[in-house]
């Protein structure tokens, strides 16, 4: 009998992500021994400068509470000390949008533009955006070759005076988990943190629709801009008059098996929601439409109206030409149910909403204009609209680099290494004067949490030891290429919630785990590392008692050159528990020139990537790269066993590099082939040959794939997933992975 195996197909167009970098000592929004700064610019009535405000004329807001100014100072003042500093300006052109009208218009009034403002003090860059994030220029004060570039002339990239600049984006490298224009603009938002002062993106667009799968991206975006004081300030290229956008569309993809069994994005019922008084009653009404058929769904039902606490229910998901609504409850929070996914083990969540640091979009803005506004008055820009003096637009952002004002607080007391996001309002004490200031920051997690502390010694000793610890745990660790000989290692890891230590302060039951990987090379030296606290919060003994019933799932990633590791990991679940699990790492040779495909992640969990996903919001944020394929979040198995009840996933990623090209050959295609294998390699599984669909656009090498394995229908035993890949001019690639059906 042959068995389907069905695959989410999804193109993903990713950005050049830049190396990460330190810190920058003079960031404009920064805390740092206990102070927050942050820039403001002031305008009158009629738009003009006002230069003549004094601390006392200040107040500010964070999260609703109005702070104590400490410090204060005028920018464009010559007795600051940052006046006399070089200014920043990245020309950012988004292709992906503007069409070729556009973009000419667009070039000629940046060539206008540059050589009326660059210079020695004034140092610009340019960066293109058309599926992939190109650096075509660094930052540099030559006028005539930024205006060359700018023109869209091809000229020798050679040295260039500043190509010096602290930081720059001269170590700019391919990221291909940034998987639209907006994590493009936040990849190189990162690469701009360690260059000083307040930096101008200057955004050259003509919009596009934000759907709510993409709200977390956007939130983490502006906190990345506004940790690396970014100031964003897009202009619509389209002028007073706005055509048709030309974006690229989105086609319903047929399914490449006649009876496959994809993830269902339609399939999910409304959920259990809250009932009344209290209770867990009331149910979303009916299923979503059947996914993946044009048209062919009729809209998820409706989810019940809770009264009690727990919620309404969720709505089940629509196929093509409908969706589903959902209830709420009293306390706000969605009821479970809907897109089919799985439940997953929770890992906690940042207790505020980062979702805050969105500003209200005006009543006037276009469906293609309200991720301007989001970017722009979020990072504390403005917008250029609705005209067609786009130099003249230009021109404006230009005379704001230097008239802000810079002011310092201190924040109110937190719990050390909790991950929170926090709002920001600033207002002047003065009739008819407007106000910019970016919406927010949260503080998020190091790389390296538990660097220089007695707990990362005492956990760098039992790494060393030859004891294995009191938890069992398992551990698998994925890889995903995001450069020439560069991966992304995802480190899954699972233990028994039971072994966690909870202790009664301030009336809620605490714990914490602590944990320490290093990816050690055959010659014993350190190729990579993490470290990592996580803070867990009970209200009572009653929840701790239903918390230890679960299985923690623990997430985390980290970089590492193509080679062979060991990797070994740590963790400390309070008092004398801990853990220890390692496991061989071997990252392949990769060149982003060849045919090639990243390792295979397994997964008993995955959902649908919704608006209210604090899941995804909270990855974002802590800077890890999400595995999604479709609309669904794949979350890696930190364990290759599997129930016959489990609904089994695998991810992995196909590196094409003719995708390379803006404009991919009409003659390319790929196809696959997956099948599984028994113990004595008996095909139990076979999907048959199929050609994958392929993005329009190329500018992105990586084509991330999801799918089911149906171990409903396989007997208990070992089992390999065997997947094989071809291009159109025969490179071949195959991959496996090991798996166990209980």
């Amino acid at each position: 009998m042959r068995i389907f195996i069905g695959f989410l197909v999804l193109a993903v167009y990713g950005a050049a992500q830049t190396t990460p970098l330190p810190g920058d000592p003079n960031n404009i929004l920064r805390v740092e021994t206990n102070v927050v700064l942050v820039d403001a610019v002031v305008t009158d009535k009629k738009g003009n400068y006002v230069r003549d405000l004094k601390q006392k004329d200040f107040k500010v807001w964070e999260d609703n509470k109005e702070q104590t100014i400490k410090s204060f100072s005028f920018e464009a003042d010559p007795a600051s000390p940052l006046n006399s500093q070089p200014r920043y300006l990245v020309l950012f052109f988004d292709n992906s949008t503007m069409n070729f009208n556009d973009q000419a218009v667009a070039r000629k009034a940046a060539v206008s533009f540059i050589d009326s403002n660059a210079g020695p003090n004034r140092l610009m860059a340019i960066v293109n955006y058309g599926g992939s994030l190109q650096i075509a220029q660094n930052f540099t004060s030559d006028v005539e070759r930024l205006k060359a570039i700018a023109g869209g002339t091809k000229i020798p990239m050679g040295p260039t005076p500043n190509d010096n600049v602290p930081g720059g984006l001269g170590r700019a490298a391919a990221d291909f988990g940034a998987r639209d224009l907006i994590l493009g603009i936040r990849s190189l938002a990162k690469n701009l943190a360690s260059i000083p002062g307040r930096k101008t993106l200057v955004l050259l667009t003509a919009g596009f629709r934000v759907t709510p799968d993409q709200l977390s991206e956007v939130t983490a975006t502006i906190d990345v801009c506004n940790r690396s004081n970014v100031a964003i300030y897009p202009i619509d290229v389209r002028g007073l008059v706005a055509p048709t956008v030309w974006n690229r569309p989105v086609p319903s993809e047929p399914s490449p098996f006649r009876n496959a069994s994809y993830i269902p994005q339609g399939r999910g019922g409304g959920g259990g929601g809250g009932g009344t008084g209290g209770g867990t009653g009331g149910t979303g009404s009916g299923g979503g439409g059947r996914g993946g058929a044009p048209g062919g769904g009729t809209g998820g039902g409706t989810g019940g109206t809770g009264g009690g606490v727990g919620g309404g229910g969720r709505g089940g998901s629509g196929g093509t030409g409908g969706t589903g609504s959902g209830g709420t409850g009293r306390s706000g929070a969605p009821g479970g149910g809907g897109g089919g996914g799985a439940t997953v083990v929770p890992r906690p969540m940042p207790t505020n909403a980062a979702r805050m640091m969105i500003p209200r979009i005006p009543d006037s803005a276009s469906t293609n204009q309200q991720v301007m506004y989001m970017l722009a008055d979020g990072t504390g820009g403005f917008v250029i609209m609705n005209t067609n003096d786009l130099l003249g637009g230009m021109q404006k952002i230009a005379k704001e680099m230097n008239e802000f004002y810079l002011i310092g607080y201190t924040p109110p007391e937190r719990e050390e290494g909790k991950e929170t996001c926090h709002s920001i309002r600033v207002k002047v004490d003065k009739g008819g004067d407007n106000v910019r200031a970016r919406s927010g920051y949260c503080t998020a997690k190091l790389k390296d949490v538990l660097a220089q502390t007695p707990t990362e010694k005492t956990l760098e000793n039992r790494v060393a030891a030859a004891a294995p610890g009191n938890v069992a745990a398992s551990m698998q660790a994925p890889y995903f290429f995001t450069g020439t000989n560069v991966a992304r290692v995802t480190v899954a890891l699972e233990f028994p919630s039971g072994s966690l230590k909870f202790d009664k302060e301030k009336g809620k039951q605490k714990s914490a785990i602590n944990v320490l990987g290093i990816a050690y090379k055959l010659d014993g030296s350190v190729g990579a590392r993490f470290s990592d606290t996580v803070k867990i919060d009970l209200e009572n003994q009653k929840e701790v008692e239903a918390f230890q019933e679960r299985t923690y799932h623990y997430e985390n990633q980290f970089d590492v050159a193509s080679g062979t590791y060991n990797l070994k990991v740590v963790f400390s679940t309070g008092g004398e528990n801990y853990g220890k699990i390692e496991q061989p790492l071997v990252v392949d040779s990769y060149d982003v020139k060849k045919f090639s495909l990243s390792a295979l992640a397994l997964s008993s969990h995955f959902q649908k990537v919704g608006e209210a996903d604090q899941r995804l919001e909270a990855a974002l944020l802590e800077d890890r790269t999400p595995l999604i394929a479709q609309g669904f979040q794949v979350i890696p198995a930190g364990s290759a066993k599997f129930k016959k009840t489990d609904k089994a996933a695998i991810y992995f990623e196909i590196y094409e590099p003719a995708l390379l090209d803006a404009e991919p050959p009409k003659t390319l295609a790929i196809g696959l082939q997956l099948r599984v294998l028994d113990a004595k390699g008996a095909v139990k599984s076979d999907s048959g040959g199929f050609r994958v669909p392929l993005p329009e656009k190329g500018g992105n090498p990586a084509i991330p794939f999801a799918g089911q394995i149906p171990v409903a229908t396989l007997e208990p035993g070992m089992y390999k997933v065997e997947l094989t890949a071809v291009d159109s001019a025969n490179n071949t690639f195959q991959r496996t992975a090991n798996f166990e059906v209980q």
